[in-house]
């Protein structure tokens, strides 16, 4: 029994060896990367609408019909050029009206004279009493007043006639013309903005809820459709409100805008900076999605091997060609970088560690999950 017992011993060493020999053989060779902690940017994204820092909004002074509109829409104006006529007619015949009453009150005035000089005469020579000298004093001196009056009557109605012109304010770009030929405008009725090309402003919605970690200074990277910068600025103003309807804080930022390649009223996203933070990264090709999850591969060393084991991570912004790992990971481990698409779970692999930023060139691109 003892030599039967020694034999099987025997025999069962020698199975074990043969396996740990044919794993060794069936090892699939791998590339890893060892995983860093870098420095990762802590960012939101939102949807910003560009304005102009020096726009006005273009509302007539009077009340009337829109007879002409000399301007469209995108045109380039100076200051003072016209935009848009309204019906002057009915203020002109009031200027007429009332500078027919200034020419007749001269006449008054005139005949006022007069009679004021006659009647200085008359008391000189002894024939009248000193109350027509008088009498003749206060009609001269009331047809004046009168006179004066009327005369800023007209020139108050003259300048009321120059708002029937509307006109640019500064020079600047014509925005929208919501008006026509014909409509009759009011006081409160927008013909128009004028917008002063060059410098914008990002006008972002922060929510309620994170507008507390905003700051004064806060980077802002602003990102086309494709996801690149094409303005760095930083936050120049938070409002002290939240905003009733949308429960968001308005924050601004300055937009330099010198090669003119961004446009008033562009929508584009913005990239606000809250901070950086240390963490592992991870290339973007290493990882594959399957139903919702994230998963890597890594080399991991045990008794018997190297083996290709399976991990869940979770996975926030992309940085460059990586992904930030927020869990699932540490600085250290062994990340299989290729052939991902053929590895199962508990696979033997041999390693071939990449030097550090080296990626390679076998990866493959994620899978997508179901």
């Amino acid at each position: 029994m003892c030599l039967a017992a020694f034999a099987m011993a025997g025999c069962g060493g020698k199975s074990v060896s043969a396996q740990g020999e044919n794993a060794a053989a069936m090892a699939m060779p791998v590339q890893v990367q060892v995983v860093e902690s870098k420095p990762i940017a802590q960012t939101t994204e939102y949807l910003s609408l560009l304005k102009s820092r020096h726009s006005a909004s273009i509302n007539p002074q009077v009340e009337g019909y829109i007879t002409k509109i000399f301007v469209k829409s995108g045109d380039r104006v100076e200051a003072g050029a016209p935009l848009l006529q309204i019906d002057p007619l009915k203020q002109e015949a009031t200027v007429n009206s009332q500078e027919a009453s200034r020419l007749a009150q001269e006449a008054n005035v005139n005949q006022a004279k007069i009679n004021l000089d006659r009647a200085k005469k008359l008391w000189d020579a002894g024939v009248i009493p000193k109350s027509d000298l008088d009498n003749a004093q206060n009609s001269y001196d009331n047809s004046i007043a009168q006179l004066k009056a009327l005369e800023h009557q007209v020139v108050q109605q003259q300048v009321e006639l120059r708002y029937y012109k509307v006109s640019a304010p500064m020079a600047g770009i014509i925005g929208d013309v919501p008006v026509h030929v014909g409509d009759r405008v009011t006081v409160s009725t927008l013909l128009t903005t004028v917008d002063e090309p060059g410098a914008l402003e990002a006008y972002i919605y922060v929510p309620a809820a994170r507008a507390h970690d905003l700051r004064l200074g806060m980077p802002v990277h602003l990102l086309d459709t494709a996801g690149n910068s094409i303005a760095d600025s930083q936050i120049t103003f938070i409002s002290p409100q939240v905003d009733s309807d949308t429960q968001t804080v308005l924050a601004k930022a300055a937009v330099p805008n010198t090669k003119d390649n961004l446009k008033i009223s562009q929508q584009v996203r913005a990239q606000v900076v809250w901070g950086n933070a240390s963490g592992p990264v991870v290339p973007v090709l290493a990882v594959t999605r399957i139903n919702g999850q994230f998963f890597v591969f890594v080399a991991a060393k045990e008794a018997n091997g190297t083996f290709a084991r399976q991990r869940v991570v979770r996975v926030g912004d992309i940085v460059g060609n990586d992904y930030a790992v927020l869990a699932g990971l540490q600085p250290g481990d062994h990340l299989i970088v290729s052939g991902t698409q053929f590895l199962q779970d508990g696979a033997p692999v041999s390693e071939q560690v990449l030097a550090s930023g080296t990626q390679s060139k076998t990866e493959s691109a994620p899978k997508a999950g179901k």
